[in-house]
């Protein structure tokens, strides 16, 4: 039997969760029956599935934006109240995105590896401004084809049950029999058989009467015996679970049968007490429990006790969604380097979800090649060295938002710190060419005129680092040629030229046997003479006859004079150089990721034509130029890409002749690669007066590194084409109001951003606006809290906003207690849109009825609110006994005089011996002006004192009785000896220890010890040895020596080593165990017919 009752307990909570999951069909508080009908904003709903345990299932919403002004709000629901929106998480998944064409919002749920409680009914809403859309779906999960088939019938039994279906009824699982005819028996009820038999008669009395489901009749019996009891002190019990956002108030109501019972309300066990943040109302029949600025630990379960009866609820309260501040930026970068991803959240402390191209990146997913990191509201994702495996699209997501951002990995390019340079040695000369490379790894080989070179005893190779060199000893006519150095693996060369240099030598021959050099020749015959030259390169030839040059002697060479004297044949060389580095480097203008740079050519070509040019930029404060071309361009213009907006560059140009590379150039002016933004989106109207017209827009969605210097207002009229600036000066906000505008014309508007690289395209409103004044009647918004009563205390601040509509703009009027308001502790300030009263510090004079009025011309609109201002009411007075008998005594009270503005809700009563003079509490609550003090000792002489209560708490000053009560005896007369006092002082003892337990995930838990010592010890409980503080999730109590530790919904995370610690003056003594927290496994069995 016990075992049957186990079972049926955990059959009967999974089923208890799927029938509250079951699918919401009426309609909520102020909604219409055809809500969705009406307006239409779904164009793909989500639909009724049915999931396989353990599977992953998504629900898929679209919405048309094309008709709303503002973005719309999605909620996914479950049943009519959870808020899934703040149960995001490994478990569930929101995701949302936007198609810019169709202007279709796509919002998508993932349930994630799917269990039982995830079924029941949903519901998905969307709002935008004054228009919403729901629709409601419903989710089924089956498991094993055994469970599928129990669950089945379990479930048709429920769809088909009367009044009673709330139980369960295993019935229909049983085989069915042939029907035996019976005669006919007078009825019975067994219901009433069983409400009056014993427990132990239970089994006996279900076979008697064939009653085969044991579970559903225990649990039906249990049932109406609650039932019975329900009705005697509770009209109205509290709902199974409330919501409140983060900050908010919330009203937890009973009504109860009796008006003037005392009623206690508490929290996870402990009783709350009246304050600022929990206060206690009662309005006849009704009990309210308001809580203020609710926060995370006010999520927790909470009862309320009138007598013996109790009724419990929870409060669960949802945190504001996380909104992403700064987003992704896109990373190009190249293998081997490090890679941060970095993100800013609204709130300290929020949970982000990291993932790469829909695979989520944590702790254990991610292992040593991603590192996820925070700091303060900045989540950082860190790839250490980057590959080509890692390029993709990242995405980090929160309950309140999502951002992406693209990797791109390149292969990491071979970087030339310096290039090989020309040369031009003499013979027997060393000739040595080197280069340096970025990597000290790479090898590379030599070639001469594309031959490869071969090291020998006069030509040396050599790599050290990342140095590569070739030696050239004793350099010879034949060594001239061009040398090029390719490195391996890469499609790169680097190229120079050896110039070899021979002094030129003239050898001539004038074969006379006279004076050396000297020819005799006849006038008018032709003279030629044979001159052999050397020279390494071809030397220059130069004629000259005296001091002048003759270029063309052999044409012009005829003399009169019988011969020629001292005629001397001699040559010249000119050796060609390098060109200087070109001039004036700068650049014209920019884009987004390119820049367009000019320069002029060099002053000097050397004495070769200039072939072309070599560019080379780098990041201002990087010591590293990168080569921008490896081939020769010969245009001064040049337009460099592929760089990175925002970033600071500059530029360098070599000159390239015959000979060899210029130096290079002096460096361009700094210049950032930056492009204009996108247009401005959802230009919208959001006033017109009779010359006036209020703009508002949104930024536009591409920013870039620019960012945004203002915005620029144009209009004109319908059918025209000039356009009027309206402001001067660029305006930063994103509303504007155009003035001076001509009545009654339709006028077109439209906004350009700018940055420092221009203006953005236009954004322009699709249709003309009017310009006239709009009349709209005046109407107050009253805010739900203040349509009852405003309840404040004495010394707290008042700040109601109250907003209101209506136009041109209202005249707005304070009344109180209906005469204008004057009192100057009471301010007020006025804005278009609504109305502030403030109170710097309530007084209770400020308690009353003031009234709002708002008007335009002869329309007005009013309304009431009710401010009553309250303080801790002041002490009863004339407390007196009035009677006394055996060991009772009667006291009565007048309330007092000051009820600090709100009704007394009670009385405490504390009583006193003359002996010790210690007060001890007899009565907290009491509704009365009396109360009877029963269980007094005899020969004691008593006093009494009373504390008034309301709302704020207790009265600061009790009133104290004017006369003592006396009990004695007559007739009695006793001498007792004299008392010893034993000494009672020992050390903390554990009299029983902590027991070692193992319990379910989500079905709360409690540990148990005793002490004894005195003093009274002081108790510490520990987890893993570490002190439990003031968490909520666990109820420390301490009854008489017996320790207990709630563990209210324990997870497998509060699974640990537990201890307590008990210490006074004389010692200390400790005890543990070890709580172990199991994931919950359902199982379900059938009864055994008896």
């Amino acid at each position: 039997m016990c075992c049957a009752q186990i079972t049926f307990s955990c059959f009967n909570s999974y089923f208890s969760y799927s029938l509250h999951s079951t699918p919401i069909t009426d309609h909520l508080p102020g909604e219409g029956p055809q809500l969705s009908e009406l307006t239409g904003l779904f164009v793909l709903r989500p639909e009724s599935v049915t999931a396989t345990k353990g599977k992953d299932i998504t629900f898929v919403a679209k919405v048309d934006s094309s008709n709303l002004i503002k973005r719309p709000v999605m909620k996914w629901l479950k049943g009519k109240w959870l808020d899934l929106g703040s149960k995001a998480g490994k478990h569930l998944q929101f995701k949302e995105s936007y198609d810019r064409n169709t202007k279709i919002y796509t919002y998508e749920m993932s349930i994630i590896k799917v269990v039982d409680g995830d079924a029941g009914g949903y519901r998905c809403e969307v709002t935008s401004k004054d228009k919403c859309d729901s629709c409601t779906f419903e989710v089924s999960v089956q498991g094993r084809s055994g469970d599928r088939h129990l669950i089945t019938l379990l479930s048709s039994s429920i769809r088909h049950a009367d009044e009673d279906a709330g139980e369960l009824d295993f019935s229909a699982l049983l085989k069915k029999r042939q029907k035996k005819e019976r005669k006919e028996e007078p009825e019975v009820d067994v219901w009433e058989i069983l409400k009056n038999a014993k427990p132990c008669d239970y089994e006996k009395i279900a076979f008697q009467y064939g009653i085969t489901d044991l579970r559903g009749m225990l649990k039906r019996l249990k049932k109406m015996k609650a039932e019975s009891k329900k009705s005697d002190a509770f009209l109205k019990k509290l709902d199974p679970a409330y919501s409140v956002d983060k900050g908010q108030k919330i009203h937890l109501t009973v009504e109860v049968a009796d008006p003037d019972v005392p009623v206690k309300w508490f929290k996870n066990g402990q009783e709350i007490k009246p304050s600022a943040k929990y206060v206690f109302e009662s309005v006849g029949n009704k009990r309210t429990l308001t809580i203020n600025k609710c926060n995370l630990s006010d999520d927790a379960a909470y009862e309320c006790v009138v007598g013996e009866e109790k009724c419990f609820t929870e409060v669960f309260v949802k945190e504001p969604p996380i909104t992403i501040t700064k987003l992704l930026d896109d990373v190009h970068t190249v293998v081997g380097e490090r890679v941060e991803f970095e993100v800013e959240v609204s709130e300290e402390g929020a949970n982000v979800i990291w993932m790469k191209d829909g695979v989520e990146l944590n702790r254990d997913t991610a292992g040593s090649k991603y590192r996820l990191k925070k700091d303060g509201k900045r989540h950082i994702l860190i790839i250490n060295e980057a590959t080509k495996e890692d390029i993709g699209t990242y995405y980090v997501y929160t309950n309140g938002g999502e951002s992406k951002a693209e990797l791109e990995v390149e292969d990491k390019e071979l970087e030339v710190l310096q290039n090989i340079a020309d040369l031009t040695v003499k013979a027997s000369e060393q000739a040595v060419f080197k280069c340096e490379v970025s990597d000290e790894k790479v090898t590379g080989k030599w070639f001469k005129d594309g031959v490869e070179v071969e090291a020998s005893d006069r030509i040396k190779i050599s790599h050290i680092g990342r140095i590569h060199k070739l030696t050239i000893n004793d350099v010879k006519a034949s060594d001239a040629g061009d040398y090029t150095f390719v490195p391996d693996g890469y499609a790169l060369s680097l190229s120079a030229k050896l110039n070899f240099l021979d002094p030129p030598k003239i050898f001539l021959d004038t074969g006379s046997s006279g004076g050396k050099n000297n020819i005799t020749v006849v006038a008018g015959n032709k003279l030629r003479l044979d001159v052999q030259i050397t020279g390494e390169p071809a030397p220059t030839v130069c004629w000259m006859k005296g001091d002048q040059v003759r270029k063309n002697w052999l044409s012009s060479f005829t003399s009169h004079h019988t011969r020629v004297r001292y005629f001397i044949c001699s040559a010249s060389i000119g050796v060609p150089h390098v060109p200087n580095p070109p001039e004036n480097v700068k650049c014209t203008s920019v884009g987004e990721d390119s820049a367009i740079i000019t320069w002029d050519p060099p002053a000097f070509d050397g004495g070769v034509a200039v072939k072309g040019y070599l560019m080379e930029r780098k990041k201002i404060g990087s010591p590293r130029w990168t080569k921008l071309n490896f081939d020769v361009y010969e245009s001064t213009t040049y337009e460099a890409k592929k760089m990175i907006e925002g970033v600071l560059y500059e530029m360098r140009v070599f000159a390239v002749n015959g000979i060899g590379i210029s130096q290079p150039s002096a460096s361009s002016k700094p210049f950032m690669p930056i492009a204009p933004t996108s247009e401005p989106t959802r230009l919208t109207v959001h006033d017109v007066t009779d010359s006036t017209c209020a703009l508002k827009w949104l930024p536009p969605e591409k920013i870039g590194a620019g960012g945004i210097d203002g915005y620029i207002i144009e209009y004109c009229k319908e059918g025209s084409d000039q356009w009027v600036r309206a402001n001067e000066e660029p305006v930063g906000n994103i509303h504007y109001r155009v003035k001076g505008l001509p009545v009654g014309e339709k006028m077109l508007f439209r906004v350009i951003a700018v940055n420092i690289a221009g203006h953005s395209p236009p954004a322009i409103l699709s249709q003309a606006v009017t310009i006239r004044e709009i009349v709209e009647n005046p109407k107050i918004r009253l805010p739900r809290r203040l349509r009852t009563k405003f309840i404040t205390q004495v010394g707290e601040k008042v700040n109601l906003v109250i907003p209101f509509q209506g136009k041109p703009r209202p005249v707005v009027t304070w009344y109180k207690d209906g005469v204008p308001m004057e009192d100057r502790t009471v301010g007020t300030r006025t804005s278009e849109v609504d109305t502030i009263l403030f109170i710097r510090s309530a007084e209770r004079v400020h308690s009353g009825k003031y009234t709002l009025s708002v008007q335009i011309e002869n329309m007005s609109d009013s309304a009431d609110i009710h401010i009553q201002v309250v303080e801790k009411p002041g002490p009863p007075i004339a407390v007196h006994v009035t009677d006394i008998w055996g060991f009772n005594a009667a006291l009565e009270w007048k309330p007092p005089k000051d009820d600090g503005n709100c009704e007394i809700i009670g009385y405490t009563i504390q009583k006193a011996d003359k002996k010790t003079k210690e007060w001890f509490t007899v009565y907290e609550h009491n509704r009365r002006p009396s109360c009877t003090v029963s269980d007094l000792v005899m020969g004691n002489e008593y006093s009494f004192r009373v504390f008034s209560e309301n709302i704020c708490g207790l009265s600061d000053e009790p009133g104290i009785s004017k006369n003592t009560a006396v009990i004695t005896k007559t007739g009695l007369l006793y001498n007792p000896s004299p008392y010893k006092e034993m000494d009672v002082s020992s050390c903390p003892k554990f009299t029983a220890p902590l027991v070692d337990r193992s319990v379910i995930a989500g079905y709360s838990a409690a540990i148990s010890c005793a002490v004894r010592g005195n003093p009274k010890p002081k108790i510490i409980w520990m987890k893993n040895r570490m002190i439990i503080g003031e968490d909520p999730k666990f109820l420390m109590q301490n009854n008489q020596g017996v320790l207990t530790l709630n563990i209210r919904k324990p997870s497998l995370f509060d699974g640990g080593r537990y201890s307590c610690r008990a210490i006074n003056d004389l010692g200390e003594d400790e005890v543990e165990c070890t709580l172990e927290v199991r994931g919950m496994s359902m199982q379900f069995s059938l009864p055994t017919t008896m």
